[in-house]
């Protein structure tokens, strides 16, 4: 299988593994990875869910037969289906309405679609042996997939034309000095820190909390400060009222662990 799932503790693994091909995608890959978190989301037992790769890569972008095709295709008029209702025009944007936390577990090169597929997640773990480029000027070809809109938004403006003119390879610990990257491990410790940090949040965090906070921080980037802050007060209102907001209160005052209710994507479990 190119796409594997496992639930191990909180967590959700879903792994590319095509090694022979650095982990390149097809499009009944993309179509597996998208079926795999959507399952996550609505399992009550994941917390979190982490996209690694199996092998020397994260991901070296589209398989070069799926890009030459889609090359192809365009050149000769042929177009897209557009996507569902609602959704963005790009590659796993899909990932941001996951109500569950996405955390990328980069294990080697990300290039290409691999480097936006670790920039669709909510948080970029790192190895220290991970490198990272966006290839896009190298192929002719523009910067696509909504990263002129998000990558300079996490790394400013000059830092992601740079990355994107250049198409440079940068090492694991220049993406965490430039704020690409959010936490660096050693290669063998990867899995295992990532696993614990959904373990954590399991331990002390609402995981409704967790699906509005990140569902608010996407809608909110679009917003003027005003109407984000009037949209939050709306929003703090229903979690109020909620039995997660008593619980963390009587958790407190008991000084015992949270009891938070579960959580499936739509509605609380």
């Amino acid at each position: 299988m190119d796409v594997e799932y496992e639930v191990r503790n909180n967590a959700a693994i879903v792994s590319l593994n095509r090694d022979a091909k650095l982990n390149a995608f097809t499009h009944p890959m993309i179509a597996a990875i998208r079926a795999a978190v959507e399952k996550a989301e609505k399992d009550p037992a994941v917390v979190g869910i982490v996209v690694t790769g199996i092998g020397r890569a994260f991901s070296s972008g589209l398989d070069i037969g799926t890009l030459g095709a889609t090359v192809t295709d365009a050149s000769g008029g042929t177009h897209d289906a557009p996507p569902p209702t609602g959704e963005l025009p790009a590659l796993f944007s899909f990932l941001l309405k996951i109500s569950k936390p996405v955390i990328a577990a980069v294990n080697g090169v990300a290039a290409g679609g691999g480097f936006v597929l670790a920039m669709m997640c909510d948080l970029r773990f790192v190895s220290e042996k991970a490198t990272f480029t966006t290839v896009f000027s190298k192929r002719g070809l523009i910067a696509e997939h909504a990263t002129s809109w998000i990558l300079p938004r996490m790394i400013g403006t000059s830092r992601a034309l740079d990355l994107l003119w250049s198409s440079v390879r940068i090492d694991a610990q220049e993406a965490y000095r430039i704020g690409f990257a959010d936490r660096l491990f050693a290669p063998d410790a990867l899995l295992d820190e990532t696993i614990t940090y959904i373990d954590r949040l399991a331990e002390n965090v609402s995981r409704r909390s967790l699906a509005t906070i990140k569902s608010e921080v996407y809608r909110h980037l679009s917003m003027p400060l005003a109407e984000a802050a009037w949209d939050a007060n709306a929003v703090m209102r229903k979690a109020l009222a909620h039995a997660d907001a008593q619980e963390g209160v009587a958790s407190f005052v008991e000084r015992r662990p949270p009891r938070f209710a579960r959580w499936t994507g739509d509605t609380d479990g």
